[in-house]
């Protein structure tokens, strides 16, 4: 064999060994940014319960001082002022709300504290989610299809005349599905059909359309978009 042959063979076989390891790298640094996600999600979600915790024993005492002050007008007939002051603890009462509690640790932090800022901004979120692991996508992808699906219908929604959205997250027909809809004043897909982002004008519901398409066809998923009964929805499938 000339040396430029075993030269050639020499270099072939290190260029196959290095793909090999740059390729174990990259699968490693996925693993290990996924795992970093994880587990960074798991830790908000758990100073989240840490906090709620917090506030319901801060409620439970607040409570016995409420009704004391309350039974306080009513022994001194003072009817109209205890309707008032207990009309203020309801209001104070409506806006906290229980934890929603699933396997899926990601899905625990991101529902909640979504939730928790759509309630301080009087926005009416309704909300059926199953336990599902959504096991074939990575955290990372996960966290940023819900994340803009749910962060757009908040924006729209802090627009609206009428502030409410509904999310299910459901097993249909062997996909993992997400629905997010949000109440709109007019037709988002009539004024603005290729979802161009608005964020700076009037609408934001193109921020983030992209990226979930994106993230969604990588795992053969579906996006459906659509307007119903007053509500713009989307509609993303991943394949269980």
């Amino acid at each position: 064999m000339s040396r430029y042959s075993k030269l050639k063979e020499d270099y072939e076989k290190l260029e196959k060994d290095y793909t090999v390891e740059v390729a174990k790298n990259l699968d490693l640094q996925y693993q290990y940014d996924a795992l970093q996600a994880e587990y960074q999600n798991s830790r908000n979600q758990q100073q989240e319960i840490e906090r709620l915790h917090e506030n319901t024993r801060r409620l439970k005492h607040d409570m016995k001082n409420h009704i004391m002050v309350i039974a306080s007008h009513l022994n001194n007939g003072e009817i109209d002022e205890a309707k008032d002051y207990l009309s203020v603890v309801l209001d104070n009462l409506n806006r906290v709300y229980s934890y929603i509690q699933t396997g899926n640790s990601v899905l625990n932090y991101i529902i909640n504290s979504k939730l928790e800022y759509a309630q301080q901004n009087d926005i009416q979120f309704k909300a059926e989610i199953e336990n599902l692991p959504f096991a074939k996508m990575g955290s990372v992808d996960f966290s940023a299809v819900l994340s803009n699906a749910l962060d757009n219908a908040i924006e729209a929604s802090m627009r609206a005349t009428e502030k409410y959205i509904y999310v299910s997250i459901l097993k249909k027909r062997g996909y993992d599905t997400i629905t997010v809809k949000n109440k709109i004043d007019q037709s988002v897909l009539e004024n603005n059909p290729e979802l161009r982002s608005m964020k700076e004008e009037s609408d934001t519901h193109g921020y983030g359309i992209k990226q979930i398409k994106t993230i969604t066809e990588k795992y053969n998923g579906m996006v459906d978009i659509y307007e119903d009964n007053g509500m713009f929805c989307i509609h993303i499938m991943i394949p269980s």
